[in-house]
């Protein structure tokens, strides 16, 4: 009953999380990380344990599944030099890093190990980077590469870790074989994912309450994990291309259903993650006190591998500037405020704690795992580093860059795309067969109905016109020419949010603005 009260603590907490960081402009995963940790320190406070091996299996699945929605394969397609650059390759640069300097530093901790730490403080939490960067008002350019980032980098460094485990506990050679693993789990779990994604089309067209087709969508990123794992797949890749494929095949007609999914997985994402990182706050404090006194000589060592963590992101992303500048076009970085918002933001999380707590305790020949608590508390050091330090100076850091976006640029890409719409509304009711039986003072009210489509999108309408048109007579008539118009109009967002030069976030606020316009309509 103890860990039931404190779940139900903890998503109490998150709430309270949230509204604190909405009026004091701090992110709620870091504020429940603290919450959490503080905690602890309450005299009798009951331990939630969990094993070690659940963790990712139970919070990465709808975490990545909610972050994927917003992406598209378009978006993939144009990125995939940023996302080999940053989930593959500085993901192996940084794990390379911190290996050399724990194996210096740490007195008989051997290469595999070295190289499992490395692991686990390579790769970047998208979830707490999500939550951090979409409060400052950061460019939406930098947010898309943050989260084409950190949608895979857990994949890369999983694979690592679990190579170089096994080459600590069975003497396996930890080399290039590395790579055909990750390539061959990589295309397995693209399978997986694309099946997944046709099964879920499958199963959501054969029922017919909107409610349940979005609770199998909470199903599906669970099923996807899991199927991939047991097949030697990445989990991760599984449930990111799930999601990637279930976006693409949105159909116009699902306007309710599509309302519903959003608010369901709203509050789905908020609880999950406030849980996940009230976990991470409540594990870091055991690992404290389970060390107690000899952290202190850990300490020194966990400093020196958290600044190289962020030195070898920034020296990085400096180099991807460089680059940038070579090729014109070139996604960020392409200067020095790129380059350090970017670097600032490598905060690690979930993965990072999953992956520490999941280090076996012994060797199979009884002896202790080499350096296991050196180990956890520099990965635990890292967590703390990269993401409480950055989650509260962002917002500083934003202003003394003069970095913060106003939002400009996505509000004339919205109004692109709803241009677009109602350009799309009108050609489908000038080819309807309806249109001819219309007369011709209601032909000018429909059109002049449509005209003002575009500003209905942009949050401009919506007010009492379906009210007026509900009254009028040609009542049904009225109706079914709205619905070929708004048809039309989410299908042309629709399409153009499958475009490599489309906003996926952009598209979904206008196809939003659409399916509450088609609710309001009555029956």
């Amino acid at each position: 009953m103890e860990q039931l009260v404190l779940i139900i603590g903890l998503l109490f907490a998150t709430v309270v999380a949230v509204g604190l960081g909405d009026r004091f402009k701090l992110p709620y995963p870091v504020l429940m990380l603290i919450m959490a940790g503080a905690m602890t320190f309450i005299p009798g406070f009951p331990d939630l344990r969990i094993d070690p091996e659940l963790i990712l299996p139970i919070f990465l699945p709808p975490l990545l599944f909610a972050t994927a929605q917003k992406s598209s394969w378009a978006v993939f397609r144009i990125r995939w030099r940023t996302i080999i650059s940053l989930a593959v390759a500085l993901v192996v640069v940084s794990t390379a890093a911190v290996a050399g300097m724990a194996w210096l530093l740490i007195p008989g901790i051997g290469i595999p190990a070295a190289i499992a730490l490395g692991a686990m403080a390579a790769p970047p939490d998208p979830v707490a980077v999500e939550s951090v960067a979409g409060r400052v008002h950061m460019p939406r350019r930098l947010i898309t590469v943050l989260q084409s980032e950190g949608l895979f980098n857990d994949a890369a460094a999983i694979v690592i870790f679990q190579a170089a485990v096994a080459g600590a506990m069975d003497g396996e050679k930890f080399g290039l074989g590395v790579v055909g693993k990750f390539v061959l789990g990589a295309v397995a779990a693209v399978a997986v994912g694309m099946a997944m994604g046709w099964v879920t089309g499958l199963i959501t067209k054969l029922i017919s309450s909107s409610v349940a087709r979005s609770a199998v969508t909470l199903v599906v990123p669970f099923a996807a994990y899991i199927l991939a794992e047991e097949v030697h797949a990445s989990g991760v890749i599984a449930v990111v291309v799930t999601a990637l494929e279930i976006k693409r095949h949105a159909r116009a007609e699902d306007a309710t259903e599509r309302i519903t999914r959003a608010a369901f997985w709203d509050v789905v994402e908020l609880l999950v993650t406030g849980l996940a990182f009230g976990l991470v706050g409540l594990e870091v404090r055991q690992v404290i006190q389970e060390e107690g006194s000899a952290i202190w000589a850990i300490i020194p060592t966990a400093v020196a591998v958290s600044l190289l963590v962020i030195g070898v992101r920034f020296l990085w992303f400096g180099m991807l500037a460089w680059a940038s500048k070579k090729r014109v076009g070139e996604l960020p970085p392409q200067n020095f405020k790129d380059v350090v918002i970017l670097s600032w933001c490598g905060m690690r999380g979930l993965a990072t704690l999953a992956l520490a707590l999941a280090l076996p305790t012994s060797l199979p020949s009884g002896a202790a795992f080499p350096a296991r608590h050196e180990i956890v508390v520099i990965a635990c050091a890292v967590l703390l580093t990269t993401l409480v330090l950055p989650g509260l100076t962002l917002p500083w850091l934003m202003r003394v860059l003069n970095a913060t976006d106003d939002g400009g640029e996505e509000r004339e890409a919205a109004k692109l795309l709803a241009l677009r719409a109602q350009e799309a509304a009108v050609a489908a009711l000038r080819d309807s067969a309806l249109i001819k039986s219309l007369e011709p003072e209601k032909l000018k009210l429909l059109k002049e109905k449509m005209l003002r489509l575009h500003a209905e999108l942009l949050d401009e309408g919506l007010k009492d016109d379906g009210i007026k048109a509900r009254r009028r007579r040609g009542r049904e008539l009225a109706i079914a020419l709205q619905t070929v118009a708004l048809d039309a109009a989410r299908e042309e967002v629709l399409a153009a949010r499958n475009e490599a030069d489309t906003d996926p976030e952009v598209a979904d606020r206008v196809l939003r603005q659409l399916d509450l316009r088609t609710m309001i309509m009555p029956d």
